[in-house]
């Protein structure tokens, strides 16, 4: 006799790195993003979505360290043998879009776009490798003025998703002084320099998280974390890790007084004299529309790790905290960034086309909002109708579309279960009531609300309908014809 063939069950399991986003949270992201679309469609930018896979060499290689195409994204080869990645950023694709399509599209071009990225990374507390973002852009629009106007955006959409103006700050700088800072060390312009640029540019990206004397090591040799991973570093001289970290600790207390202090870093070049003229024409528009109150700060910290910006870089640091999985009190830093990429486009077209924008991580805002309590973190849920008799589901139907068709939220209870278990249903939906019509409410023309708001009793002890509808506090029973008013008041 032959044995029977064990079929396979796979373990349920979510990858590392991945999230899943239920209820409140997935609520406050919805929020979070409708808040952000708002401001970008007053400000007059139209919506885009590009696909999710774009081919490799169009995303281009401003995320990976190496040269291997699936380095920090994912990626996979076609039919064609032409290499695909799932995109890092809303903003490659963008490039390749305006490319695609630059004679028709107005110049300037002003979009905003929604959707998830990927980044095949080490994932980490608040770090993921699928994440959802929330990005706006101005393309062909060189000068100051639209860099300001990312600013200022940043700002609209942390007020508008509820935060103080205490609460958080956009932090602005241009990369054209580390470019200055780099060539004043002897950091040269070949392929070779370009590295370490980009290597000191993800070094000083991570000073908020790793503190100087990780940085420092990342801008020499190296480092190892604690899981023994082992990150290349810049391999800048000791002196020019002393000159990198004095640079970043420039900062002062308003934008005037950090230009002044940054003037004398830049030594004689014209580089570093462009970056500081383009900061001041930013800080002057900021001073002019008010955003110099603590809401926009220049600080030479801020770089973005992205290899594609050119100029201005700016980053929404959320200075709220709250307390992590340990208990222990912590901030939850950047929630968005973004700055100018006139190059971009060019490698598509092989003339600059100047760009500028900001993207926010929506995923890492909303967890962050939540924690907090804000953005829908208590969900109300519909209103629930019992399905208290198999054949009578036309009717309860029939109900949930006239509460919706008033605006009320409604669903009929779609599973096979008793009245207990369906309360205990409305339960954890939180249902602010529940609509009742057994046989005895059918046949009298009659239904019953109940008021889970206010009752606060739930099925524990219930058994049938008849021992619901006797003596139950924050119940109504009347006609029919009265549903929506009696599920109306129930709900205020």
């Amino acid at each position: 006799m032959s044995k029977k063939t064990k079929s396979f069950r796979p373990k349920a399991r979510r990858p590392k790195g991945f999230e899943d986003r239920f209820g409140a949270l997935a609520s406050a992201e919805n929020a979070l993003i409708a808040a952000a679309a708002d401001v970008y469609a007053s400000h007059g930018f139209e919506p885009l979505s590009t696909s999710a896979l774009e081919y490799a060499d169009c995303l281009g290689k401003f995320l990976p360290d190496d040269d291997r195409p699936n380095e920090g994204v994912f990626a996979f080869t076609d039919d064609d043998d032409q290499w695909m990645a799932l995109r890092y950023d809303l903003t490659a694709p963008l490039a390749r879009f305006v490319a695609e399509n630059y004679d028709p599209l107005p110049k300037p071009l002003r979009r905003f776009a929604v959707g998830p990225v990927w980044r095949n990374e080490k994932p980490g507390p608040g770090r993921f490798r699928e994440f959802i973002q929330i990005d706006a852009d101005t393309i062909g629009a060189p000068g100051a003025a639209a860099d300001a106007e990312m600013i200022m955006l940043a700002a609209d959409v942390m007020d508008a998703a509820g935060l103080a103006r205490s609460e958080y700050v956009i932090r602005v700088n241009n990369r054209k002084l580390l470019d200055a800072i780099l060539g004043n060390i002897g950091v040269p312009d070949t392929d070779e320099g370009a590295l370490q640029r980009l290597r000191t540019l993800r070094a000083i990206d991570k000073l908020d998280r790793l503190g100087p004397e990780a940085v420092a090591r990342l801008l020499g040799d190296g480092r190892k974390d604690a899981s023994g991973d082992f990150t290349k570093g810049a391999g800048l001289s000791a002196q020019g890790i002393t000159t990198v970290l004095a640079y970043t600790e420039a900062g002062a207390d308003d934008l005037d007084a950090t230009l002044s202090a940054l003037e004398p870093l830049m030594g004689v070049s014209e580089k570093g004299a462009e970056g500081l003229d383009e900061l001041r024409a930013i800080a002057a528009l900021l001073q002019a529309c008010g955003y110099d109150d603590g809401r926009a700060i220049i600080d030479p910290s801020i770089v973005r790790g992205l290899g594609y910006y050119t100029g201005p870089v700016f980053e929404a640091d959320l200075r709220i905290e709250t307390v992590n999985e340990k208990g222990q009190p912590t901030r939850f830093g950047s929630a968005g960034g973004g700055g100018r990429y006139d190059d971009l486009i060019a490698r598509f077209r092989g003339q600059p086309v100047p760009a500028t924008g900001f993207s926010f991580g929506v995923s890492r805002f909303a967890a962050a909002l939540h924690s907090l309590g804000r953005l829908g973190t208590t969900e109300i849920g519909p209103v629930v109708i019992l399905a208290l008799e198999a054949d009578q589901m036309a009717r309860y139907f029939a109900m949930a579309t006239a509460l919706r068709a008033a605006n009320i939220r409604a669903e009929v209870y779609m599973g096979g279960s008793g009245m207990k278990a369906q309360m205990k249903y409305a339960d954890k939906r939180n249902a602010p009531a529940v609509v009742i019509v057994g046989e005895d409410e059918r046949l009298a023309g009659q239904v019953t609300v109940k008021n889970l708001v206010l009752g606060q009793q739930m099925s524990g002890d219930i058994k049938d309908n008849k021992e619901w509808r006797e003596g139950r506090p924050a119940q109504t029973t009347g006609p029919k014809e009265s549903l929506i008013e009696m599920v109306e008041q129930a709900l205020n």
